[in-house]
């Protein structure tokens, strides 16, 4: 391989430039709609908690262009300052590096959506609020959720309901709840809800341990 030094960094310039204002403009945009997601939650904490990857790839994905024009533009800039023309390749690889890294992320964070993971530990200290308002359970033996979508929670709960209370009352509670839970959350698609004794539940989840 033989390089070319470059003959009118000028153009050079100008490309960067034109493309860090473009550029700019998406990641703008970008981070409008992904602020509107945070919550009060710092940016980190909201991408690791964001069932949607949609909301933050596209902000990664920009904010990585971003950053690797920047790089391209120093290193363009001080290979012609200090007459080093290698510190552009040195750039070059810098980005690659930097592409990696934001590649490993969204790999990470969308990981748990593609295997399947449980709902925000938000939501299930919501949904525990909402069984201790009903004075017929006992006890709540086992909160399970799946996250099957941004927008799809599947939860189970196993609840230690009061001897006395009639089946009638019983459907009529948990009814109740499924409504309150769905209302809450419209995240929450389906509730399965079992009425079970504690003791009978550790006893079961004893029996399935390996």
């Amino acid at each position: 391989m033989e390089p070319e030094p470059i003959q009118n960094p000028m153009v050079n310039f100008v490309v960067l430039g034109a493309a860090l204002i473009f550029e700019g403009a998406a990641w703008y945009i970008a981070f409008k709609e992904f602020k509107t997601s945070v919550k009060g939650r710092n940016y980190f904490a909201a991408v690791a908690a964001s069932k949607d990857p949609s909301i933050f790839a596209v902000l990664l994905e920009d904010s990585a262009a971003m950053l690797g024009l920047l790089i391209a533009l120093i290193g363009l800039s001080l290979g012609l300052w200090l007459d080093i023309p290698e510190l552009d390749g040195v750039a070059s690889v810098v980005i690659g590096i930097l592409l990696a890294a934001i590649a490993w992320v969204l790999a990470y964070e969308t990981k748990g959506l593609l295997i399947g993971e449980g709902a925000d530990p938000e939501v299930e200290k919501s949904i525990r609020r909402i069984i201790a308002k009903h004075s017929e359970v006992l006890r709540t033996n086992e909160i399970l959720s799946l996250q099957n979508g941004p927008m799809d929670i599947l939860v189970t709960l196993s609840l230690d309901f009061k001897d006395n209370i009639s089946s009638q009352d019983l459907e009529s509670v948990i009814s109740k709840m499924e409504r309150q839970i769905r209302t809450t959350h419209a995240d929450v698609r389906k509730v399965f809800i079992e009425a079970q004794s504690w003791r009978a539940h550790n006893r079961a989840a004893k029996e399935i341990k390996p």
